[in-house]
């Protein structure tokens, strides 16, 4: 997916350096600047775009006041924000925002807020409509449930494991085990669960079974094995459920 992306910032070096950032990704095609918000506003008028980055803290109309007046248009870009300060992340979150960025943004962080909105685009935050609230840092985000490759108990929490890195949850495994469980994920183990649609290959080896997630190998206990293959092998059927 190509994308068009607004760039707003009232500092014109944090401007121009997100700016030139964004625009060596390969998905990206297209990247215009404001200085403002009221500036961004008038923009959009001749240029919709995909999403919009924009600082929080600027005069005038914030970065929070923008991603309001979006939120009331018919088809409103992906929100991304990029600030130096954290304490606005639950407002962020409650205005939908797809990710949310602490300058000095770090190339790794800025090629995955690519990748939320090219999946925002693509299909809204989650293909399953879940995402789950995390924190990191004292910062709140929120992980799609779709992105969650396997979870695995530690103690009374729960840790996310993602494609780009874990989150700590918490809530109990036996709680997702249960909430989750219409979604696809199968629990294998006592202190594991894992979405079958990143299940790669299963194992077995000498009486031992495992499985593949997402380039982990997985212990699948005894007493989870015969309940893994019946399922695998439902879904394996013609009229069974689609794995994905």
């Amino acid at each position: 997916m190509s994308l068009q992306i607004l760039v707003i910032d009232d500092e014109r070096p944090a401007l121009d350096e997100l700016a030139f950032l964004l625009g060596r990704d390969p998905r990206v095609t297209a990247v215009l600047t404001a200085g403002s918000a009221a500036e961004a506003l008038a923009v959009l008028q001749e240029h919709p775009v995909d999403a919009v980055f924009t600082d929080i803290a600027m005069p005038g109309l914030t970065g929070l006041d923008l991603a309001l007046a979006l939120s009331r248009r018919p088809t409103p870009p992906a929100v991304v924000f990029v600030t130096a300060h954290d304490e606005h992340a639950v407002a962020a979150f409650d205005l939908d925002a797809v990710d949310y960025l602490l300058k000095p943004v770090r190339d790794d962080r800025l090629a995955e807020a690519v990748r939320r909105v090219v999946d925002a685009a693509g299909a809204g935050v989650g293909d399953d409509g879940e995402s789950i609230p995390v924190e990191l840092g004292g910062v709140t985000r929120f992980v799609a449930r779709s992105e969650v490759l396997y979870a695995e108990a530690q103690g009374d929490y729960a840790r996310l494991h993602t494609a780009t890195g874990s989150h700590l949850l918490r809530t109990p495994l036996s709680t997702l085990e249960e909430d989750w469980h219409d979604a696809g994920f199968v629990r294998i183990h006592r202190s594991l669960l894992v979405s079958l649609a990143y299940v790669d290959e299963v194992r077995v080896d000498g009486g031992r079974c495992s499985v593949l997630v997402g380039g982990t190998e997985l212990t699948v206990s005894r007493r989870h094995t015969r309940e893994l293959r019946d399922v695998l092998v439902r879904q394996a059927r013609p009229g069974g459920t689609p794995r994905g």
